[in-house]
């Protein structure tokens, strides 16, 4: 039995249901296998006050101290974010405040075997300081814009490295991932590919015309999933809607263009065409996969796009843009088409293609349940065990 200390700013709360989710899922994967146990350390920044003028920031007040979900105690300590030098200073506040919490916890009779940490940064490179301090082996799981992006930047890419250096391993979820990592500078050696997988179960099929009917869809239908922000590139399916007009389009998320994209629909005289649902959980999601007849993804970077594999799960095949681990996914007739440039134009090739196909929706399904998780979480464990015995 492994006793884990999970820490990430990138887990759901009370507060922020899908937030990180794809962490929670493969944590309560491994231990629905018997042979981990967890506790999870889930910092949020720190905001003084609750406010409508500062609605983004303010619903990190919400968030309690601690919660228990899923048969997990998880606790949320504050850290704090300064505007402009907060990227250069957070991971030492957050350091700080994953230390305190150990030790906090610690006192209260947990005691731990290895930290599991998830986001380079400034998430992995907090617990390489603090792990400096608690003497406790740990691993860091990159996730995408944490290698993608942030690693442009000179000084957190030295300790992005610098806590690759210090970590027992390095796991990413695909291989471009890993590659990208082996360029910047890391070892090779110590980096693991264990990529997520996809729940079958909850992400199952529901009647497709029924679920069109619930949902009063009369057209083909795409769905478009992630955060409202610019990387997502929701305002590019919206536009790619000029020249499909049979089309219709479903978002779903929360973030800062919320406001832009919904202008940006009117403008265009696309409002009876794109419908706006918000952030949902995910038996919600099932449902809207489950009636749409594409999922569209315009995203700049991914690491790993949970949402294909829901998605596919549910029936959904996908135009998805070739981006970091999604020509891993997508490569294959059943699963959908790569969308070769991202812009309006390629999206409506894409689009138009995988709508032509008329693929088979019970294929789709049948492809997606290929990337189970029982393969990752038993390479999971096998790598967390070796740690473990190898600091005895």
């Amino acid at each position: 039995m492994v006793n884990l200390l999970v820490v990430t700013t990138l887990f759901p709360n009370s507060v922020q249901h899908r937030h990180g989710i794809f962490v929670e899922t493969r944590l309560k994967k491994i231990m629905e296998t018997g042979q981990a146990n967890a506790v999870v350390v889930a910092p949020v920044p720190w905001f003084p006050i609750k406010s409508k003028y500062f609605s983004q920031y303010s619903q990190y007040v919400d968030i309690p101290s601690k919660e228990h979900r899923n048969g997990v105690d998880i606790y949320h300590p504050r850290y704090l974010v300064i505007p402009k030098v907060g990227m250069l200073l957070t991971p030492f506040f957050l350091a700080l405040a994953i230390f305190l919490t150990i030790f906090k916890v610690r006192k209260q009779g947990y005691e731990f075997d290895l930290i599991d940490a998830h986001y380079f940064y400034p998430d992995g490179v907090a617990v390489a300081i603090a792990s400096y301090f608690l003497k406790l082996p740990f691993v860091i799981s990159a996730r995408g814009s944490d290698i993608n992006l942030i690693p442009n930047y000179s000084l957190p890419r030295k300790m992005i490295l610098w806590a690759a250096s210090k970590a027992q391993a390095s796991i990413t979820v695909s291989s471009a991932l890993k590659d990208k990592m082996v360029t910047l500078g890391a070892e090779e050696e110590k980096i693991h590919v264990l990529r997520n997988g996809v729940d079958d179960v909850l992400f199952s099929p529901k009647n497709y015309q029924q679920m069109r009917h619930n949902y009063s869809l009369q057209r083909a239908t795409l769905l478009s999933v992630g955060n409202l922000t610019e990387l997502k590139g929701h305002d590019l399916v919206i536009k790619s809607l000029l020249a499909l007009p049979d089309c219709e389009l479903i978002i779903v998320g929360g973030g800062e263009l919320d406001k832009p994209l919904k202008e940006l629909a009117y403008s265009l005289g696309l409002s009876e065409r794109v419908r706006f649902m918000g952030t949902l959980k995910q038996p919600a999601l099932v449902e809207l996969y489950s009636a749409a007849d594409l999922l569209v993804l315009a995203s700049s970077r991914e690491g790993w796009a949970n949402v294909l594999l829901e998605a596919m799960a549910c029936g959904a095949p996908v135009a998805a843009t070739n981006v970091g681990g999604t020509p891993e996914l997508v490569k294959s007739p059943e699963a959908g088409v790569l969308v070769k440039e991202r812009n309006s134009s390629g999206l409506v090739k894409a689009i138009s293609k995988a709508l032509s196909l008329n693929i088979d929706r019970n294929l789709t399904r049948e492809y997606a349940k290929k990337f189970s998780w029982d393969q990752t979480v038993e390479n999971q464990i096998n790598l967390y065990t070796k740690i473990v015995d190898s600091h005895a």
